[in-house]
């Protein structure tokens, strides 16, 4: 089966699984012969999540105090650009939205390694969504390119006499402009070493692949703070993404929104009308739930399924990995105890519900496709009755230029998660890590899951509500947004301190 029919067949899926929520049934289908029940996983936990009581949570939601670090990316007084460009650097990359903004603050930075001008980088289309949302289309691109006037320079195409480096022209032969040999974590050295010829020969140089091709350590601090401000500064996205971020924003704010048929944007007074209502007005957490199929077919571990669901995740792996999968020589217990599963909606409703969130939570709910639809989702929507998401915040006519645009969904999610109150994913990834960097930027406060703490509590059938309580709350005292100083080959993007923060 090819990526085509894929993609045709999880169509169908979606729509059985509609049919089959509308008989009031909590099974989903996996394919035309298959039927999977998703049934809660942790049903004692579960009744007492749904018995707990609304009450004033002023520690959750008070802001992080200040850690003694700041933003420090300000490069002072950096040497203007020499006069002459060593010649034009083109990057091609792949991966998912938050996989290609890394890639993007590398190739600033190797640019500036190299005194070489930047085109704007290509974004491959995405394999698994089949996006193929250009950079113009999700970010900024004046601003981008005003951001880095004084480090680099950067262009929006090629000049003429070399139109012919193209994707397609890379892709049809070997060709010597391109340059694929860079090793993952490559030094500064190495592209002065490898890349500065062809730029020298040629005036141009293709870098493909080029995803994660930049190290972390052991780079002049000028560079390392240049990544830090294409990261945290230079990208921002389109207006379209942002207006309709902050209208989401301000109906997360404001429930009484829903009022006004037009959806027009309201103030940001709070809902504030509702004398019983018990959680601080105006507050909103944002949960990633990164819980697609490729998500929970990669991870081999057991989502409660049954028989089925196993055969469907096993097809499925062999389809896109070959059955190549690391995880699948461990069994489920293994794995749970490690931290290598993928937290459940309903798994990700016990936490929160354990760390203090009450029934009147607003919860933005972040992600693009969750394996199993509404059926898996059901039960973190019990515990969470006011959740909102995408479809329930914005009109179809607002949604209409981001409609099957994985990379534009990401961005909006982005946006939202940056502007929360408390961040919270489900479990590590692009996303994930590049929130807990960029807030930890901002000194906001994220919540970081003790994935191997969490595995293990919930392999304890017999663990009561209070004991999962207190040891989540133990787990968790200094994962709430807390400054972690980077560690040598750890991501610049994902704990910024100290190469882009000052301890004042």
């Amino acid at each position: 089966m090819n990526l085509s029919d894929a993609k045709d067949r999880r169509g169908i899926l979606s729509v059985l699984f509609f049919v089959v929520l509308l008989c009031n049934n909590v099974s989903t289908s996996s394919s035309s012969s298959e039927v999977i029940t998703i049934k809660p996983r942790h049903l004692s936990l579960l009744k007492s999540a749904l018995q707990r009581s609304s009450g004033e949570q002023s520690d959750l939601w008070r802001p992080l105090t200040d850690q003694g670090w700041s933003p420090c990316i300000d490069l002072g007084n950096s040497p203007s650009l020499p006069d002459k460009t060593a010649g034009y650097v083109q990057v091609f990359l792949d991966g998912g939205l938050n996989q290609q903004r890394m890639g993007i603050c590398d190739a600033v930075a190797v640019a500036k390694i190299l005194n070489a001008t930047l085109v704007i980088p290509y974004l491959e289309v995405n394999p698994v969504w089949q996006d193929s949302s250009s950079f113009v289309d999700i970010f900024d691109v004046d601003h981008f390119i005003d951001a880095l006037k004084d480090d680099i320079r950067v262009v929006r195409e090629l000049p003429d006499e070399y139109s012919w480096s193209t994707r397609e022209y890379y892709g049809t032969a070997v060709r010597e402009t391109r340059v694929k040999t860079a090793p993952v974590h490559a030094s500064a050295n190495w592209y002065i070493e490898n890349v500065s010829p062809v730029l020298q020969s040629y005036g141009i140089a293709a870098i493909s692949p080029f995803s994660h091709r930049l190290s972390f350590d052991h780079l002049p601090a000028e560079i390392q703070r240049l990544r830090c401000k294409v990261n945290f500064q230079a990208l921002r996205f389109v207006p379209h993404i942002t207006s309709l971020g902050d209208a989401l924003v301000s109906r997360l704010r404001n429930p009484s929104w829903r009022n006004n048929k037009e959806l027009k944007n309201v103030d940001h007074l709070g809902d504030m009308t509702n004398p019983h209502k018990r959680q601080e007005p105006g507050k909103f957490a944002v949960l990633h739930l990164r819980f697609d199929k490729d998500m929970a077919a990669h991870s081999a571990c057991d989502f409660g399924g049954g028989k089925a669901e196993k055969l469907a995740l096993a097809k499925y792996r062999q389809m896109i990995w070959q059955g190549r999968v690391l995880n699948s020589q461990f069994t489920d217990e293994e794995l749970r105890s490690q931290g290598r599963c993928p937290l459940t909606p309903e798994e990700m409703g016990l936490l929160l519900a354990a760390f203090g969130f009450d029934n009147n939570t607003r919860l933005y709910l972040a992600s693009h496709k969750v394996y199993g639809g509404e059926a898996r989702i059901s039960t973190l929507r019990q515990v969470f009755p006011r959740m909102e998401d995408k479809r329930s915040l914005a009109s179809s006519e607002e949604r209409a230029r981001i409609k099957g645009k994985a990379s534009l969904l990401a961005a909006l999610d982005y946006y939202v998660s940056m502007h929360s109150d408390i961040f919270i994913s489900a479990s590590p990834g692009n996303m994930h890590n590049a929130l807990v960097g960029h807030r930890t930027f901002e000194n906001l406060k994220t919540i970081r899951p003790n994935m191997a703490l969490i595995g293990q509590l919930f392999l304890n059938k017999s663990i009561t509500w209070v004991d999962f309580q207190q040891a989540l709350g133990e787990g968790h005292v200094n994962r709430q947004g807390q400054i972690r100083l980077r560690k040598p080959k750890q991501s610049i993007y994902t704990y910024p301190a100290p190469d882009c923060m000052c301890h004042v």
